[in-house]
Formats: structure tokens, C-alpha cells, sequence
């Protein structure tokens, strides 16, 4: 791929997507790396740019919080380490540690997870873990950057002594203060800190009984400050001591200066690799934040973006509660370019924009506000002429200056080429400066290049519908109110409503009319019949709204109205039950009645328990397994299955049999089988079959058997009777 110009990303405004991805950046450096982000230069960068940045959005929703990248600016410290017998100060060696110390717990957080975090562990691959950096300056510093005392053995002595003069100072600061104020000599203040020393508040008549050092006096005079005699030897003890310390601290400093010069290159590596995690944990922020998503990576020319947003209205409508309106739009091989046309004020230029911005970012590895289902491809050119770009300082007209740029577009364009075109012919003769578009068009059309255009020439949209791999389009209009509906509509031209518009911002009838009488007949006409076109697409669209609607209120209504049936037909299966039960008791009843009736005119007991007795051998025989109840969804919904899959078994069974049957005939005949005679309701089966079912009609040699759930016809031949 090949840089893309500042003019395109001047046109699609990519510089304000860096500069609000940037505000995500937590580090100096991170801030300055984002707004300089430019549009990468070969397919793996860009692929391994937007792996790493959905990567890092997926952490902020998993349970891996990834660890912090931040630092502070070091260019000052990587100077000074560069030059010889330098010293840096205790800030600086602190922010160099700090490095190290992030670089190692990524390594550590990666490695543990680095099927989480394929990308992104590759890339702290090849850095090595440095745990001596932290370990000899945590030896030296502690964690609020201030010297350790035991960083060597003549600090630790000399702030030892500090501690004991400190304490000989306060202990004769103390008792010159309790003496002289016995004395009634100092004043109601008592005591005063001059030049980080504390002195003694005397009154200015007993001064001269107070010994010591004068270090001042009040602005009116009547208290002098003085530092007593006692004190003062200390006070130069502590001095010299003071001194040796910030000599040693020197010392040490210089001396853990010189350890880390050697790791100046390191420090280089360090800083550029959390530079470059902080600029894709800011794409990551702002990703989140205009709901990117990875699209899916197409290997044909294809761009395919659904329901895709132009990030920057996103935000700026978000911030204000307005809504969006996405756009779905797709080229291909057989459909490379777009001509979109219709009135002004209907969201053409922000369309090309939209894809123009969305491509831009995906080049430079940002996600974007797009339907998961989107496809992506990769363009090495991105071409624009967007806006009214009069050149003051070259002298040129906006015609002149479109030639000049449509110019550049000639020597580019190739079939990895993208173009977007605003306004496309306009700014000379309408008639000569269509011609000139329309050649221009077909010149890019022959070399293969995809591409949007929006214009109001009727012949760039007849050169559109002739052309098979280009399509027109237009930005669906409200065809009563006149306003726009901010949609994408394939496949035909659009309308520019010149003087629906016109009559509707209140223009004269009259002078609209004048204007159509100059206006060719065949022009009006044409326009006319695209109004006519959009407006019963307008009302279409709303009747399938409508239509859709309906459908689902109506499927809703047949799903509860089914729901119904199924507990109706559940009521009647246990009433059914139920009554078979009852029918079964009273059969057996009147057969109980029967045998005692017969019991009690020939009083014999035999035969009333050999009745008995079969009667109960009688009801086990009848009586099986009860099976389990299925759900009645479950059944409603196996059903229709069940029913197709066991017609086709039986006929395919009926079929194998009919052969059977034939060869059959052809062997040696056997003893006929004895024809049976088979009545209504008989309980029957299909010869070689387990199912039972119950003859519900006999006609012509078939019968009509009832297996409970469905019925099917079978010749009497295959039946056997059961029971």
C-alpha cells in the first residue's frame, strides 16, 4: 500500500479522529505518537494494528486487566545519560526505574496469558525481562524517590550523627528558652524560625543580656530575634554535617548514573514499546467509546460496510442526544462504482464521507462502528475531491482546481483504488462540463478502480444504469413532507425535487412554472418519472412496514391461539382417558353383576371363580405398560416430523413387500393362508410391523388405519389382526 495524501486526509477529517483518540492516551508520548498516526503501508501492519487494538478491547470486558503502560517523559534523562560523567537527579532515576518495572510485569502478564493475547504477547516477545534496573535503584531510593539511608555506609554514619546534634539542639534550644523566659526577657511569642533556624523572640530593651547571634528583628522594632549561644555550635555542627550528606548523595547519584548509562539503548526500547501500548490502549478507548468492532478481512476486492457510522457524528450527536443514521453500502468486482444522486440536503456527502473515514481507519488500524457482518478489503490508493477547493493562493478556480486534482486521479487510479467524488462535473457549463465527467468516469470505470460519486447530471446517471459494473443510487426523500430520510437506496437514480423544494421554501407557482416551460420538455419528464419512481418506493417502503407489522401481530395471535389448542386437545386427551376408564369399570361391572346373578340361581362356586378368573386373566392381557407422558410442546413439535418420517417408512415398507410379493408368486406356491375377515375398530398391525392401530374404514380391499397421531391407507393383505 502507498501513503495516502494529506489532501484525502484533510477531505475526510481524519486528523479530528486522531485528535479524539488521543484524549484516550494516558502518556506525553502517547498523545504526541497518536496525532502524528498515519494510514500503515502493507496489509501484515495493518492487520497486526487492528488484532492488537480488539485485543485490547476484549480485555476491558474480560477478566484480564491488563497491567499499566504509563511513564513519564524521559527524552531529558536518555540526553544526559548519553553524555559522560553526567549525574542525574533523583526524579530522573525514578522515572527511568519505572520503565523496566512496567516492561516486566507485561512480560509477566502475557506470557501467562498469551493465548488470550496472541498479538499482543508477540509483540513483548522479543524484549527481555530486566530485573536488575529495579533491583539497584530500589537499593538506593525509596518509593517516595528520596535516598535510602543505608545507601552506603558513610550516609547511613553521617545522618546518624545529623539525628544526635539535632537532638543536642532541641534539648538547648529548649533550655535557653525555659531560662531566658524565667528571666521575663522574651516576649508573648516566646520563640520564631529565621533562615530555617529557630531563634528566640526577645524584647528589644533586654537584648543585649540575651547571648548569642542577632539574626533579626520585628518590622516595628520591639522584638529581636536571637539564636543562643548554646545553640550556635551546634547549628554549624549540623551545617558541616548537612554538607556531607548532599556530598554523598552526590556521590551515590553519579555513581548509579554511571550503572545505567550502559542501558541507554534499552531505555529506548522500553519507552518506544509503552509509547505504542498506550497508543493502542487509546484506538481500544475510542473504539469503545464509538462501538468499533473488527469487520471481517475479505480476500477479494470487496468492501461491504452495513449499518456503518460516520464516527465523528456518532460523537458529536451522542454528546448533543440526537440520532444516527446508519448506511449500508457494498462494492465489489461486479459492482465497482456507486453514482449517487437526489436532492440537496438528503445526506450524500456525509455518505461518502462515512466510507471514505471508515476506510482510513481501517488502514490505520482502528475499529469501527460497524455491523459485525461487515467485509473489509484493502485500498493502496484513497483518492478524494470533496468541498469547494478554491485555491486563493494558486490562483485557481474551483473548476480549475477539480481538473488539476482529477488530474492526479488519471495518473493514480488503478484497480486498487478507491475515489469519492463530491459534486462530480460541477463548476463549469453544465452541458460541456458533463461531457468531460462522463469521459473522465468511464476512463476511471476502464482501469478498474472502485468508487462513489454524487451528482446531479442526468447523463453521469444514464452512464451508470448502461455501465454493468456500475450502479446508481440515491438518498431516499419523503416524497409529501420533502424531507430526508437519510437512507441509502440502490439500484435506481434519485430526483433533485428542484422544484418541489423550490414550491415548498415558498417560491411563486407562477415563477416555478415559467421555470419549467424553459426547461427541455424531455429533461422534466425524465425527472419527473425519477420523482414518480421515489415517491412509489417511498409509499412501498411504508407499506411494507405496515405489511410486516401486521404479520407479526398476526403470527403472534397464531402462536397464542395454537398454545390454545394445544391445552384444549390436552383437556380432551385426559377426558378421553378418562372416559375409557369409567367404560372399562362399567363393562366389568355388568359382567360382576352377570356372574353373581348366575351364582345365585345355580349356587355353584366353581364356575363363579373359573369366571372370575378369567375375567382378571382376561383385563392382564388387555392391559400394557403405560407409557410416559411427552411434553405436549415437545409432541406438537415432533409431530409433523414424526408423521412424514413414519408415511414415508410405511410406504417404503409397502413397496418392499409389493416385491416381495412378486417374487413370491414366481416360487413355489404354498398352502394358501386362511383369509381373515377383519370388521371396524379391529386392532390390526402391518405384517412384519410393531405399531397397533385401528381399522377405521374398509372400501375396496384397503383400510383406513388409525395409529392415534396419524392415519395412513393399507391393503388388506398386509394386515394381521393383534389380540
Amino acid at each position: 500500500m502507498k501513503n495516502i495524501s494529506s489532501k484525502t486526509l484533510q477531505d475526510l477529517e481524519f486528523h479530528v479522529v486522531l485528535e479524539q483518540a488521543a484524549s484516550h492516551c494516558t502518556t506525553t508520548d502517547g498523545k504526541k505518537a497518536m496525532r502524528n498516526s498515519q494510514t500503515l503501508q502493507s496489509n501484515r501492519k495493518v492487520t497486526d494494528a487492528l488484532a492488537h487494538t480488539n485485543e485490547y478491547l476484549w480485555s476491558f470486558s474480560s477478566e484480564f486487566q491488563i497491567p499499566n503502560h504509563g511513564f513519564d517523559p524521559i527524552e531529558k534523562e536518555l540526553q544526559l545519560l548519553g553524555i559522560e560523567n553526567s549525574t542525574l537527579e533523583k526524579e530522573s532515576i525514578r522515572r527511568l526505574a519505572a520503565m523496566p518495572k512496567a516492561i516486566n510485569e507485561h512480560i509477566k502478564f502475557f506470557t501467562k496469558l498469551q493465548e488470550h493475547f496472541i498479538k499482543l504477547y508477540t509483540r513483548i516477545q522479543p524484549i527481555p525481562e530486566n530485573k536488575i534496573i529495579p533491583q539497584e535503584v530500589d537499593a538506593v531510593l525509596d518509593r517516595f524517590g528520596e535516598v535510602k539511608d543505608n545507601a552506603s555506609p558513610d550516609l547511613k554514619n553521617i545522618r546518624r550523627e545529623m539525628n544526635s546534634v539535632k537532638g543536642q539542639l532541641n534539648g538547648s534550644f529548649g533550655a535557653a528558652l525555659t531560662h531566658y523566659s524565667q528571666l521575663g526577657f522574651l516576649d508573648e511569642i516566646r520563640e520564631s524560625v529565621v533562615e530555617n533556624r529557630r531563634v528566640l523572640a526577645v524584647r528589644s530593651m533586654y537584648r543585649r543580656k540575651v547571648k548569642g547571634k542577632i539574626m533579626g528583628s520585628s518590622k516595628t522594632g520591639s522584638i529581636s530575634y536571637i539564636e543562643p549561644e548554646r545553640v550556635l555550635t551546634l547549628s554549624r555542627k549540623l551545617a558541616e554535617l548537612e554538607t556531607e550528606e548532599l556530598e554523598e548523595i552526590q556521590r551515590i547519584l553519579k555513581e548509579l548514573t554511571d550503572f545505567l548509562r550502559p542501558y541507554l539503548e534499552e531505555f529506548k526500547v522500553y519507552r518506544d514499546y509503552l509509547t505504542h501500548t498506550d497508543v493502542i490502549a487509546g484506538r481500544a478507548k475510542y473504539a469503545r467509546q464509538i462501538n468499533g468492532l473488527l469487520p471481517i478481512f475479505s480476500r477479494d476486492q470487496e468492501l461491504e460496510l452495513v449499518d456503518a457510522y460516520h464516527p465523528l457524528l456518532w460523537v458529536s450527536n451522542e454528546a448533543r442526544g440526537e440520532k444516527t443514521y446508519p448506511q449500508t453500502i457494498r462494492l465489489h468486482q461486479n459492482n465497482r462504482i456507486i453514482v449517487i444522486s437526489g436532492p440537496n440536503a438528503g445526506g450524500k456527502s456525509i455518505t461518502l464521507k462515512t466510507i471514505g473515514l471508515l476506510q482510513l481507519m481501517i488502514q490505520a488500524g482502528f475499529l469501527i462502528p460497524v455491523h459485525e457482518k461487515s467485509r473489509i478489503c484493502l485500498f493502496d490508493h484513497i483518492l478524494t475531491d470533496i468541498g469547494d477547493n478554491q485555491s486563493i493562493d494558486n490562483h485557481l478556480s474551483t473548476y480549475s482546481y477539480r481538473l488539476k486534482n482529477m488530474r492526479g486521479f488519471l495518473r493514480k487510479a488503478n484497480e486498487k483504488t478507491l475515489f469519492l467524488i463530491d459534486e462530480f462535473g460541477t463548476g463549469s457549463d453544465p452541458e460541456l462540463g458533463g461531457a468531460l465527467a462522463e469521459s473522465m468516469l468511464e476512463e476511471l470505470y476502464a482501469r478498474k478502480s472502485y468508487g462513489i460519486i454524487t451528482t446531479h447530471y442526468t447523463n453521469l446517471k444514464m452512464l451508470a444504469n448502461e455501465l454493468p459494473e456500475m450502479t446508481n443510487a440515491n438518498m431516499l426523500f419523503d416524497a409529501q413532507s420533502l424531507e430526508p430520510i437519510y437512507q441509502l437506496q440502490l439500484g435506481e437514480a434519485g430526483s433533485s425535487f428542484t422544484f418541489e423544494v423550490a414550491q415548498k421554501n415558498g417560491i411563486p407557482y407562477s415563477l416555478i412554472n415559467k421555470a419549467k416551460k424553459k426547461v427541455e420538455r424531455g429533461k422534466i419528464r425524465f425527472d419527473k418519472s425519477i420523482a414518480a419512481l421515489q415517491k412509489e418506493r417511498s409509499n412501498l417502503r411504508k407499506t411494507t412496514d405496515k405489511l410486516r407489522e401486521k404479520e407479526v401481530n398476526a403470527t403472534q395471535k397464531a402462536n397464542k391461539l395454537e398454545d390454545t389448542q394445544d391445552r384444549i386437545q390436552q383437556k380432551l386427551q385426559d377426558f378421553q382417558e378418562m372416559y375409557d376408564t369409567y367404560q372399562r369399570f362399567i363393562s366389568l361391572g355388568k359382567k360382576f353383576d352377570n356372574y353373581a346373578s348366575n351364582f345365585a340361581k345355580n349356587k355353584k362356586k366353581k364356575q363363579l371363580q373359573d369366571d372370575l378368573m378369567k375375567m382378571v386373566i382376561t383385563e392382564n392381557l388387555k392391559r400394557q405398560p403405560p407409557k410416559k407422558k411427552q411434553d405436549l410442546k415437545k409432541q406438537k413439535q415432533e409431530q409433523g416430523k414424526k408423521k412424514q418420517v413414519e408415511n414415508e417408512l410405511l410406504q417404503k415398507a409397502a413397496k418392499i413387500r409389493a416385491t416381495k410379493k412378486v417374487q413370491k408368486i414366481n416360487e413355489p406356491k404354498e398352502s394358501p393362508k386362511p383369509k381373515i375377515d377383519f370388521k371396524l375398530n379391529d386392532r390390526v398391525r402391518i405384517i412384519d410391523s410393531r405399531s397397533v392401530g385401528s381399522i377405521d374404514q374398509i372400501e375396496k380391499g384397503k383400510a383406513t388405519v388409525n395409529y392415534g397421531m396419524f392415519t395412513t391407507i393399507v391393503s388388506l393383505e398386509q394386515l394381521e389382526k393383534v389380540g
